[in-house]
């Protein structure tokens, strides 16, 4: 066999390889999609009913009668967003401190904060708790934004697009005096644009994905977020299964607008960082 013929098979099974994987990752959210619009007796058949006979649009509006779901959505919007522009923030300007500012025990400091990475965040489910109780913030939106704006993996994540930008920059800003926040500010991350965009793909979907420590530290439905109250649907004997999936659909598209939105610069930071999510 030619060595062109050869290219052309190994570029075919390539694609095929991705196809396969590709449809693989695809197919819960088709079936997501494709139950929410069941009936229940489709939704629990043996064998899987792959195509309703006759599509159920109502369950999209039968979960507004279930559950206050629009105050839920409007409380993980809040919740997403009071989290994520101060942990980019704050990832940021302690990113820059660690990759060009020299100070005493930064790398010690740096290697402390990398070993918080280490520690399953299950583990600091009841300290985080504990505090919570301490503050007087049990059921309150400062229980749910304040210990989630801290991130040790965006620190680390930014702190390698600093290290990457050249050094030159830093120097000729200061020739011009400008100080250590102007470089940050004005000069630096604008250039790490890619890397925010990645970040703050991570931390909204975290924040919106979030689950045990919602459900842990709220009581009422008014502090409620969708995770929380999708998960109230279902019951202790009988659960509506249609109802369940048409709620997850209503909550997953505003990650898939974003991604779809965002999917360039995302892209980006990721292939810049050099880091495998």
């Amino acid at each position: 066999m030619s060595e062109k013929h050869t290219g052309i098979w190994s570029r075919m099974c390539i694609h095929l390889f991705l196809l396969i994987g590709a449809a693989s990752m695809l197919f819960p959210f088709f079936w997501m999609i494709m139950t929410s619009i069941k009936t229940n007796v489709e939704a629990e058949h043996i064998p899987p009913v792959w195509f309703p006979a006759k599509p159920q649009f109502d369950w999209y509006s039968k979960i507004f009668a279930q559950i206050p779901f629009g105050h839920y959505y409007m409380n993980t919007i809040f919740v997403t967003v009071g989290r994520t522009f101060p942990q980019v923030f704050l990832c940021a300007m302690a990113a820059f401190g660690f990759a060009r500012l020299k100070f005493p025990g930064r790398d010690i400091i740096f290697v402390c904060i990398l070993a918080i990475l280490m520690v399953p965040s299950q583990v600091l489910l009841i300290p985080h708790y504990y505090q919570a109780v301490l503050f007087h913030w049990v059921d309150t939106y400062k229980a749910l934004i304040i210990p989630g704006i801290f991130s040790a993996y965006g620190t680390f994540l930014l702190r390698q697009f600093f290290l990457s930008l050249p050094k030159e920059l830093e120097d000729s800003a200061k020739i011009d005096g400008c100080s250590y926040w102007t470089i940050f500010w004005r000069i630096m991350l604008p250039l790490t644009m890619p890397g925010l965009a990645a970040l703050t793909f991570f931390c909204i979907l975290s924040s919106w994905n979030d689950f045990m420590w919602p459900l842990v530290v709220t009581n009422s439905d008014s502090m409620k977020v969708l995770s929380v109250g999708i998960n109230s649907l279902q019951g202790l004997y009988v659960s509506e299964q249609p109802l369940m999936m048409a709620a997850s659909v209503m909550a997953t598209v505003p990650l898939l607008l974003f991604f779809l939105l965002m999917q360039r610069f995302i892209i980006k930071g990721i292939a810049f960082s050099g880091i495998k999510v």
